[in-house]
C-alpha cells in the first residue's frame, strides 16, 4: 500500500510541475502579447483591463491549484484523495473548456496532461497513513 501512495505522489506531483510551466508561461511570456493585442484592438478601456486581468489570473490559479496539489500529496491528511481529485477535475474542466473557445494547442496539451496525471494520482491515494 505504501507503494501505492508513492505511486500517486509521482503522479499528482509530475501533474504540478507540468502545470507550473504552464502557468508561469502564462503570465511571463504570453501575457505582453495577449495585452498588445488588447491595446491595439477597439475594445472600450474597462474591457481591455478585465481582459488582460483575466488572463493573468488564470495563470495565477493554475500556480495555486499546483501548489495546493503538492501539499496535498505529500501531506499525510485523510482529505488528500478528496483535494487531489478536486483539483484534478478543475483541470479536466478547464482543458475542455480550453477545447471548446481556443482550440487545441500546447497550452492546451498541458493542461489535459496535468489534469489526467492528478486525476490518476488521485485515484491511487489510500486514505490511510503513508
Amino acid at each position: 500500500m505504501n507503494g501505492r501512495n508513492n505511486a500517486a505522489r509521482i503522479l499528482v506531483a509530475l501533474g504540478a510541475l507540468v502545470l507550473s510551466p504552464a502557468a508561469l508561461l502564462h503570465c511571463i511570456a504570453a501575457y505582453p502579447k495577449v495585452s498588445t493585442a488588447v491595446n491595439a484592438s477597439n475594445l472600450g478601456v474597462p474591457l481591455q483591463r478585465a481582459l488582460r486581468t483575466v488572463f493573468l489570473l488564470v495563470g495565477w490559479d493554475w500556480i495555486v491549484i499546483a501548489i495546493i496539489m503538492l501539499i496535498s500529496a505529500f501531506t499525510v491528511t485523510k482529505l488528500r484523495k478528496l483535494i487531489v481529485l478536486f483539483c484534478g477535475f478543475a483541470l479536466l474542466v478547464t482543458a475542455a473548456v480550453m477545447l471548446t473557445f481556443p482550440g487545441w494547442f500546447v497550452g492546451t496539451d498541458m493542461v489535459l496532461a496535468s489534469a489526467l496525471m492528478s486525476l490518476c494520482g488521485g485515484l491511487l491515494f489510500r486514505n490511510t497513513a503513508g
